[in-house]
């Protein structure tokens, strides 16, 4: 009941948080002569983060020439990555919500749609896993090369300690980051969902029908020895009514408890 009410809305924050994402940051340039100086560059990025296309204009403090530059790397491959398999989840989650509520008699005839279910659940907590490492790793990169202070060490103005390059604002990360621990919720929902699937399919009944015949066949077959035949019952010693069960002499003669006190009451 957990990964129907929380898989789709748990693919929904992964992706939404990532593929939604769109920053930027500014950087300003104070050169020394004051009319060829920027003080409001402004670079801005987004998903799917191919930042080597990111291209920016800067001063080089040297007449009014200016150079264009470009961030560094290509980080779409693990974003895309991502969001491709939070997409999918979605997506097979409601299907998987629609047959579980109209459809629970066809989903368990001949046991095919448990077996389905199982082996999709296996397969998408690997991809949650994998697709999760792969953009936390990414998003890192991504920080890297968003830097401030690592784009500033592009400029060629400012690598002139004449000139004084400031960062004025850092991009904001915290629905990357959020996306990231969506993802690894993702992992944990559908890997904690592979037990609760595994009890629906045919190899966990099988399973359970297995252990109770291995017992029957142990207590049978410890029932024919030599411990639970009749040697205590009927036909052995201990249980014959013998000495001690049939009438003997303990039993029988009175003689020793009542001849005593006849002889003694005719001889007064």
């Amino acid at each position: 009941m957990c990964m129907v009410i929380f898989a789709p809305l748990f693919a929904i924050f992964a992706f939404a948080t990532c593929g939604g994402y769109s920053g930027g940051l500014r950087l300003s340039v104070d050169c020394a002569n004051k009319s060829e100086s920027d003080l409001s560059i402004d670079i801005a990025f987004a998903y799917p983060f191919r930042l080597h296309q990111v291209n920016f204009d800067a001063p080089t403090c040297e007449g009014k020439r200016r150079e264009k530059l470009s961030l560094i790397g290509d980080f779409s491959s693990s974003a895309e990555f991502f969001v491709t398999i939070a997409v999918f989840a979605f997506l097979y989650s409601l299907a998987a919500t629609v047959v579980y509520i109209f459809f629970q008699n066809k989903y368990r005839e001949n046991n095919r749609g448990p077996l389905i279910d199982f082996i999709v659940t296996v397969v998408f907590s690997f991809l949650w896993l994998v697709s999760s490492s792969a953009w936390a790793k990414g998003l890192s990169d991504v920080k890297i090369a968003t830097d401030p202070d690592e784009v500033l060490l592009l400029m060629s103005a400012c690598k002139q300690q004449s000139n004084k390059c400031l960062p004025v604002r850092s991009p904001v990360m915290s629905s990357l980051n959020t996306s990231v621990v969506f993802g690894f919720l993702n992992f944990i929902l559908w890997a904690g969902n592979i037990w609760f699937v595994f009890k629906e399919t045919g190899w966990h009944s099988s399973g359970q029908r297995h252990a109770p015949d291995t017992m029957e066949k142990q207590s049978s077959s410890y029932n024919q020895g030599g411990y639970n035949q009749d040697s205590y019952g009927p036909a052995g010693g201990y249980n014959q009514p013998g000495s001690y069960g049939q009438v003997g002499d303990y039993g029988q003669s009175q003689s020793y408890g009542q001849s005593g006190p006849t002889s003694f009451a005719n001889q007064i």
